[in-house]
């Protein structure tokens, strides 16, 4: 079992940065490859970012690519997505997302994730 514990989320202005973290719970949180989804009011949840378990390997939707940046820290058990120059469009709840121990493929699908955060508020203004 794990459990993710987002925070980091606020009100900024476009073009400004935030960077959100996720803290996860349990002793195997290097086996679990993270994924980062968001939701906006009115629109169905959707994948921003995910990244292997050592982090050598990333993949960013097209919306967010060149903007936001995945890391993490194995031996914190975190998470991070850096977010630049921001926009009203990125206003949405963001998620935290852990696919199970030993899975090995990278996923922008959030039905592939089994563990999730109860998500922190992003919200940008113009």
């Amino acid at each position: 079992q794990v459990q993710l514990v987002e925070s980091g989320g606020g009100l900024v202005q476009a073009g400004g940065s935030l960077r959100l973290s996720c803290a996860a719970s349990g002793r195997t949180f290097s086996t679990n490859i993270m994924g980062w989804f968001r939701q906006a009011p009115g629109k169905e949840r959707e994948f921003v970012a995910t990244i292997s378990r050592s982090g050598s390997a990333t993949y960013y939707a097209d919306s967010v690519r060149g903007r936001f940046t995945i890391s993490r820290d194995n031996v914190k058990n975190a998470v991070y997505l850096q977010m630049n120059s921001l926009k009203p469009a990125d206003t949405a709840v963001y998620y935290c997302a852990a696919r199970t121990q030993g899975a090995e493929e990278l996923s922008i699908r959030g039905h592939m994730y089994s563990y999730w955060g109860q998500g922190t508020q992003v919200t940008v203004s113009s």
